[in-house]
């Protein structure tokens, strides 16, 4: 039995409180300093439009303020939530709703400033020409209530029967009848089948009283109001003894992050000849002046997110099911940007273009394989399992699999990796395959042996396409379907190898001011 005031794993979404400071402002007043105020934006997905969030004080006479009011935002991995932040000269004569000076803006996503080091970023404020306009500084911290699970064993004796037939079937129900939590009542119930449950008795105790059972044990006198009302010689109606009690921390994804953990992003593109030819626009790959394709449009969607959370911004990726030249061999995981000894790429931006020009060299062919590329991933997640890095596999293919057999093997061995793997399928394929690999309702298994963890997610692109054509608010909602299962499959990797997160880098409570400038 546990006790947790943590949310439900599965919500990935917490608050995420947001700490601004500036450094050497532009100094627009003229017989002393700025006094600055910075306003957040944030942007719907479906609109684009920019809404104002929120504004920090008002410092006068500075700068390099160190704002005190925070920004608290609601967080989601899965998402891209895209902010803007604009700095004001307030003067005392002006408007404060509608400050007159401008000195400068930043745009970033929440996601750069969790994966930042220690959860801080800072950015160069741009937006008066012909004019440095200093810095920003944000530092993310996140807000949640108690993460402490308690685990206790409790055994019951002499409980009065309530049964007629046979012995009663006795549960607890917990109560918190303090905001503060420091008191705890306890119901004791005799279970019948259709809901009826008998009222046993009760008792009260406390955390501190609990946690006392970490080094003896502890007996309850289950009592009924009821009963001792209307009969004299009532003692109790049985006894509860606590027999052990045990505390830890529940750690969130965030932790991990800020802790310095990196998301490895690897990609993986089908090249097989069902696709049909690039040059046609019926085919999948081809690439037409006006819009991407349906496999540019997924890869960006997903990776505009995830690269957020890796550092150095290098992504390997690797196509299969084609003839590579010069020799024309079938390859299974051949880089994109035809460079065997380092297949990484600059950011999305450079997968994509690296995937452009591999349809300009490759011939589609087949079979579809996936077992090479999740294999060759798997190698380098198994040569890091202390925490510092967790690696996603992006795969996007047209359907059909060819080594399901195999396929099933490798994810069976990943699954014991701090490694995740997510399947797009495009096309008009029914993609039963890749259902049966997604193992949310039935555990992918191979040779007897089943997988340590869920860690493929599967979506088909065809159920985000919007038929008013809002590209733009399709592919959100393909990344956060996609992506809504990484936090709780790092964590799942984590908490089953005992991996806390390390402590962020150590720094100041807050930045160190630049010398004012006169």
């Amino acid at each position: 039995m546990s006790l947790s005031g943590a949310s439900e794993r599965s919500v990935p979404a917490t608050k995420i409180e947001i700490t601004v400071s500036c450094r050497n402002l532009l100094d627009l007043d003229t017989f002393s300093k700025s006094d600055p105020m910075v306003v957040l934006y944030t942007q719907s997905q479906a609109s684009q439009e920019w809404r104002e969030f929120g504004r920090t004080e008002v410092i006068d006479n500075t700068l390099n303020p160190d704002f005190v009011r925070k920004f608290v935002l609601d967080y989601f991995f899965e998402e891209k939530q895209n902010l803007r932040f604009d700095v004001y000269n307030v003067d005392s004569k002006t408007n404060i709703s509608k400050p007159k000076d401008f000195l400068g803006q930043a745009f970033l996503a929440l996601g750069e400033v969790i994966g930042g080091q220690g959860s801080r970023v800072e950015r160069t404020l741009t937006g008066v020409p012909g004019k440095k306009c200093g810095t920003i500084l944000l530092t993310a911290e996140e807000l949640s209530n108690c993460r402490d699970i308690a685990t206790m064993q409790l055994c019951a004796n002499k409980l009065d029967k309530k049964d007629f037939f046979g012995k009663s079937d006795p549960f607890l129900v917990f109560y918190r009848s303090n905001e503060d939590g420091t008191t705890v009542k306890i119901d004791v119930y005799d279970w019948d089948r259709d809901g009826s449950h008998d009222f046993i008795g009760e008792f009260t105790t406390s955390y501190r009283e609990l946690s006392k059972a970490q080094n003896q044990f502890t007996v309850y006198e289950v009592l009924n109001p009821r009963k001792k009302c209307k009969k004299k010689k009532y003692v109790n109606s049985g006894t509860v003894t606590l027999l052990s009690f045990s505390v830890d921390s529940e750690f969130t994804f965030v932790d991990y992050i800020k802790g310095g953990t990196q998301l490895n992003f690897t990609v993986a593109i089908d090249f097989t000849a069902s696709n049909g030819n690039p040059l046609q626009p019926t085919s999948l790959h081809y690439m037409s002046p006006y819009q991407l394709s349906a496999y540019a449009m997924a890869l960006k969607a997903v990776g505009e997110i995830i690269q957020d959370y890796d550092s150095d911004k290098l992504f390997p990726a690797y196509g299969f099911g084609a003839k590579v030249p010069p020799e024309g061999r079938i390859s299974h995981q051949f880089p994109l940007n035809n460079n065997d000894e380092d297949p990484n790429c600059a950011g999305i931006e450079g997968v994509l273009e690296s995937y452009f020009q591999s349809l300009r060299t490759v011939q589609l062919y087949g079979p579809t394989y996936f077992a090479p590329v999740i294999n060759q991933v798997a190698r380098a997640a198994a040569k890091i399992s202390d925490g510092s890095q967790y690696y996603v596999l992006l795969i996007i293919t047209d359907g059909v699999i060819s080594d399901m057999m195999q396929t099933k093997e490798a994810i069976v061995s990943a699954s014991s990796l701090p490694m995740s793997i997510i399947i797009v399928g495009v096309g008009p394929a029914m993609f039963e395959a890749m259902e049966e690999l997604d193992g949310d309702d039935v555990r992918v298994s191979s040779r007897g042996r089943y997988a340590e963890r869920d860690i493929v997610q599967f979506v088909p692109f065809r159920d985000y396409v919007d038929r008013s054509g809002n590209q733009v608010l399709s592919m959100a909602r393909l990344a956060k379907d996609v992506l809504a299962e990484i936090p709780e499959q790092l964590l799942s990797y984590m908490r089953t190898r005992d991996i806390q997160p390390r402590p962020p880098p150590p720094a100041n409570s807050s930045p160190t001011p630049a010398p004012e400038q006169s």
